[in-house]
């Protein structure tokens, strides 16, 4: 994320221009590689998840499919849902990503160079059409696939610990009252909500 975002947090907010001097340069980093298939598969498997038991789960589910660095939607077709069950899939959250699969297939999630045409709104449109697949999961792919500047997951449970942190709140912060605060960071806020995962995950480390 660039230089202006970081000026332009610091100009409208003293607690953000605070914790961008505490925790240094943003080090946010997209991977446009990936595609939304993959994009999606990893934000299901982290949803309700901390980020190791995630990743393991992710590691176990790649191994089911020897000759890929990532599976691509039609090898699901190869596996049961008791393969993937034993990964430590939900479900649930089997059923999702088989339908992330159907849908990349029938091109309702679209393509990596289609998707990067649309606007933020209409990939959430087209995306939350998938089992599985709400608002948060698409943000995510909004984020760290795509690089979009002003994304502010207000629901993430991170962005909601970092901000009660940081502004020295006594509850966590409704979605509303963050998305409302937030609109002084646009169009910088995924700067911003990075800022805040920083912060949840510095108060986590001192306790």
């Amino acid at each position: 994320m660039n230089a202006a975002a970081l000026k332009h947090l610091s100009a409208v907010d003293p607690v953000m221009a605070r914790l961008i001097r505490e925790v240094g340069a943003c080090q946010l980093e997209p991977e446009p590689k990936r595609t939304p298939f993959q994009s999606l598969v990893q934000a299901v498997a982290h949803q309700q998840l901390n980020g190791t038991a995630a990743n393991t789960i992710l590691t176990r589910f790649i191994k089911l499919f020897p000759k890929r660095k990532f599976p691509k939607p039609e090898d699901l077709a190869s596996v049961t849902d008791d393969q993937i069950r034993a990964c430590g899939f939900s479900f649930a959250k089997i059923r999702a990503i088989r339908d992330i699969a159907a849908k990349t297939l029938d091109g309702t999630i679209p393509s990596s160079r289609t998707i990067a045409k649309l606007s933020d709104k209409e990939i959430i449109e087209r995306l939350t059409e998938a089992r599985g697949v709400g608002p948060w999961t698409v943000q995510m792919l909004l984020i760290f696939q795509l690089g979009r500047e002003d994304v502010l997951p207000a629901d993430d449970f991170g962005v909601r610990a970092g901000f009660r942190v940081a502004y020295k709140k006594r509850g966590m912060p409704k979605p509303k009252a963050l998305l409302k605060f937030g609109e002084r960071w646009r169009p910088h806020a995924t700067t911003a909500a990075w800022y805040l995962w920083r912060a949840a995950d510095n108060a986590k480390k001192k306790k």
